[in-house]
């Protein structure tokens, strides 16, 4: 009778990496959904970021988003923020637009939402056809954030192509695996 070799174990570091990454998604439709999600998500935060950060799309750049946080926000030191706010934003709009590190960057780019409503939005009320608006557009993009935090990626993306490479790993032979380069162990191998 042939042997079975006891399973690999994955260390620690492992098993949070293939979770990090882990897509898990069956359906085409939840893949297609998930990447409309993305896109949504990357060109909003990467639109926002950019104009924080270099003052693209007429946006106000670094110096006036850090007088902004300062002084609107009470987020002090406000360059500091402002850097921040921007990195988040414009770094989680490339990561989610390819979909790697999608996890991690739609719990960065929920906690700016949330900072934003805290900070900004909230004593505005829900209505987003005020000026200034209220929380009502942070409020739907936290919830798209979750969305991708929750189920990743999907099968599109960078994410999804790490796990196969993590999953296809070929795995180490035990000393008493029956496939190994010693040849059978028992007559029923041979």
């Amino acid at each position: 009778m042939a042997t079975v070799p006891p399973p690999v174990q994955q260390s620690r570091a492992q098993a949070w990496l293939a979770a990090l990454v882990s897509t898990r998604q069956a359906d085409v439709p939840v893949a297609g959904a998930l990447v409309a999600v993305r896109i949504a998500l990357a060109w909003i935060f990467f639109w926002y970021g950019s104009g924080k950060l270099f003052g693209w799309f007429d946006g106000p750049g670094i110096h006036e988003t850090a007088r902004f946080f300062s002084n609107t926000a009470h987020l002090h030191p406000g360059g500091f923020f402002a850097v921040v706010g921007g990195v988040i934003e414009f770094g989680g709009a490339i990561a989610i637009a390819v979909g790697l590190g999608t996890r991690v960057a739609g719990v960065a780019l929920f906690v700016d939402m949330v900072v934003a409503m805290i900070t900004v939005t909230w004593s505005r009320g829900i209505d987003s056809e005020k000026v200034p608006p209220g929380y009502e557009f942070n409020l739907a993009l936290a919830a798209l954030a979750l969305v991708v935090v929750l189920l990743g990626a999907g099968r599109f993306s960078l994410d999804a192509l790490a796990e196969r490479a993590l999953s296809h790993r070929p795995k180490a032979l035990a000393p008493n695996d029956s496939t190994s380069r010693l040849g059978p162990t028992s007559e029923e191998d041979c």
